[in-house]
């Protein structure tokens, strides 16, 4: 396989027609070829941020990876009184396969991506191929109060430093830092690239607000131990060893019922493990797309 990471797809935005906007879409691999992968991404983060990890794929197959609502370059309004949670993310996702896809495709994501994407699964069966989910946040239902409550997560994007003088500066002062110091220098400059718009004034300021971000760690409002059983796909999960957000809560017999559920922990890695493990990222992908 072709091992460059300087691929650059083409950005676009697809209308999504009833969902208020558009979502953004960097369209990788053969134009001509059919939609194998639909790839979402972790809260906060945007299609860009994967794209040293997809690139090499589109030698050979086609991706799309897309900025979900209060992300990136898509337009969709992302108001936080009154939301419904993540299934807005399962039904943005539903409404581009719609738009942008001809029949059923592997359907990926890393943590709320993945999540939204076994939700999609779920809701219409029918377009989905496979899943192939990279530490999704699973957890029981009954965690849900604990979450609404003293979130830390949600808490810290809350404080999160919105504006910069420049891009330049973010990558600066990310490099090395937080959630950022187990990065590659490329995966950083492209999650800032993607994840920062400039302002009136001439700085920069973040595309996923922090408010939008923090919401997203409280808003759930999905129970993903009825959506496994609702797919009809083959379903591969990688796990973070370190601090996994999917949490099994004792449903292991549950998901090994229903035959097609196959779950493996990636040794030393923690919850950015696409970032960490990209090579695994792409023979997870690269083995869905062939089968």
């Amino acid at each position: 396989m072709d091992a460059r990471v300087d691929y650059e797809p083409r950005a676009r935005q697809v209308e999504l027609p009833g969902r208020g906007g558009a979502m953004a879409v960097l369209d990788f691999g053969p134009e001509d070829r059919p939609v194998d992968v639909v790839f979402s991404h972790a809260n906060g983060f945007n299609g860009r941020t994967y794209r040293s990890i997809l690139g090499p794929l589109a030698a050979e197959f086609r991706l799309l990876a897309v900025d979900m609502r209060g992300h990136g370059a898509s337009t969709l309004p992302a108001l936080v009184e009154g939301r419904a949670g993540w299934p807005e993310f399962r039904d943005d996702l539903l409404a581009l396969l719609a738009a942008a896809t001809d029949g059923p495709v592997i359907l990926a994501g890393h943590s709320m991506g993945g999540t939204s994407s076994l939700l999609a699964a779920a809701a219409e069966p029918a377009r989905a191929k496979a899943l192939v989910l990279f530490d999704p946040v699973l957890f029981d239902g009954a965690r849900a109060g604990e979450i609404q409550g003293d979130n830390t997560l949600a808490a810290g994007a809350e404080r999160r430093r919105a504006t910069f003088p420049s891009k330049a500066a973010a990558v600066e002062a990310y490099t090395g830092r937080g959630a950022f110091r187990t990065w590659r220098p490329e995966q950083l400059a492209d999650y800032v690239a993607g994840g920062f718009r400039e302002t009136a004034g001439g700085e920069v300021t973040l595309a996923c607000a922090p408010a939008w971000e923090a919401s997203n760690f409280r808003t759930h409002n999905y129970d993903p131990w009825a959506a496994f059983p609702a797919t009809r796909c083959p379903i591969r999960m990688m796990r973070a060893e370190i601090a996994s957000t999917a949490r099994l809560d004792g449903h292991e017999p549950d998901l090994a019922a229903l035959g097609r559920v196959s779950i493996e922990t990636v040794p030393g890695t923690s919850h950015f493990l696409p970032m960490e493990r990209p090579d695994v990222v792409r023979a997870e992908l690269e083995r869905a797309i062939r089968a």
